[in-house]
């Protein structure tokens, strides 16, 4: 009998813990996430302030009677740069021939499909709406990401990419490079918010 009230006792206690350990939990994953935000926002002013031209987060046609999203067009001194990126954490091996590739961290092992076809469709999108311009395509990995045993085609860290688009930027050649592409950048545009327009006019009231 007391063994069993030791333990009825030791009840509440072990609650307590249990809620103790569930809300770092929960704190935890909120600053991950909070990082994880102020990370994305970084990214996204330094692109902007890089290059002439930003358009994120949109669809365009892809030539084949659908629509393809587009994470980022840049308007850049070396053409359009299309960029999918990627946070993930951990030593990253993949190949071209490879369907899914495969992350090993410390604690944790897992898949994601490999990201070079859907990039290479974005490309070949864009290109298809602005074919008298240079349009490359990366998949750029944050920092977190580690590739030991080398980068695959069409990969890239994003620090590094970043630098390079800042220090054309700051060039005096990039302003000028740039101004025969505007016509093209414009036309992209426009296709970008048509498609906007047909997307917020099918969701309306029917």
């Amino acid at each position: 009998m007391l063994h069993d009230a030791g333990l009825a006792s030791d009840g509440p206690l072990l609650l307590l813990l249990a809620g103790g350990f569930l809300l770092l939990a929960i704190a935890a994953g909120g600053w991950f996430w909070r990082l994880r935000q102020r990370r994305r926002r970084d990214i996204d002013r330094r692109l902007r302030e890089a290059c002439r031209g930003v358009l994120a987060n949109f669809i365009i046609p892809d030539g084949n009677g659908e629509e393809i999203q587009v994470q980022y067009a840049l308007l850049t001194a070396r053409g359009i740069l299309i960029i999918d990126i990627k946070d993930v954490e951990g030593h990253v091996f993949g190949s071209e021939a490879m369907q899914d590739w495969t992350v090993i961290a410390d604690d944790r092992r897992f898949t994601f499909a490999n990201p070079q076809p859907g990039l290479w469709d974005r490309v070949a999108a864009v290109k298809r709406l602005t074919p008298e311009v240079p349009v490359i395509g990366f998949v750029g990995f944050t920092g977190r990401a580690r590739f030991t045993k080398g980068q695959p085609r069409s990969v890239t860290l994003l620090e590094p990419l970043l630098q390079d688009l800042e220090k054309e930027a700051s060039s005096a050649s990039s302003s000028a490079s740039g101004e025969g592409y505007l016509t093209a950048w414009e036309r992209l545009r426009q296709a970008a918010i048509a498609a906007r327009m047909d997307h917020l006019l099918t969701a309306g009231p029917r």
